[in-house]
């Protein structure tokens, strides 16, 4: 990543900070917190981005970036036996058979897993110049959720 406008360990502190301050509050996922959620995030990087890769002679940016942040569900509740629920299955897109089913299984205490999901990026462009980066997010393994965010950048 020699052609990344900032270093990329730089890049995993500014996502790691959009994360933990867009789910401060959050303890589990909510369906319907995602798009804000997102928002934050993706807002969040952007504004980093865009600080950090301009320079005091350039009236505008070298940079055009586009910022994608994914949030995947647990099927299991990261909290412990009896906390409570902040949000349904149904709110989730589950059918009433699942959530019957994931209750039994839990009351069984099996552990349900986990979604699964795969995401790919490609371009075309100039390899010098332009690229793309993504990181995992470790914050939300404990509020039962996983974030994905892919950063792209192209030289203007």
């Amino acid at each position: 990543m020699a052609n990344s406008p900032v270093p990329q360990t730089r890049l995993k502190q500014i996502c790691n900070d959009a994360c933990d301050s867009t789910l401060s509050t959050a303890t589990s996922y909510d369906h319907s917190q995602t798009a804000v959620w997102n928002n934050g995030i993706i807002n969040s990087i952007l504004k980093a981005l865009i600080s950090e890769s301009s320079t005091a002679e350039a009236s505008s940016p070298k940079y055009k970036f586009c910022v994608n942040s994914t949030i995947i569900q647990h099927l299991s509740d990261p909290r412990p036996a009896g906390a409570g629920e902040s949000s349904t299955h149904q709110e989730a897109g589950m059918g009433e058979e699942a959530v019957v089913g994931e209750s039994d299984a839990a009351a069984a205490g099996k552990k349900v897993g986990r979604r699964g999901m795969h995401s790919a990026s490609g371009a075309y462009w100039n390899n010098e110049k332009d690229g793309m980066w993504s990181h995992k997010y470790e914050g939300g393994e404990g509020k039962g959720m996983d974030i994905v965010v892919g950063v792209m950048w192209i030289a203007v």
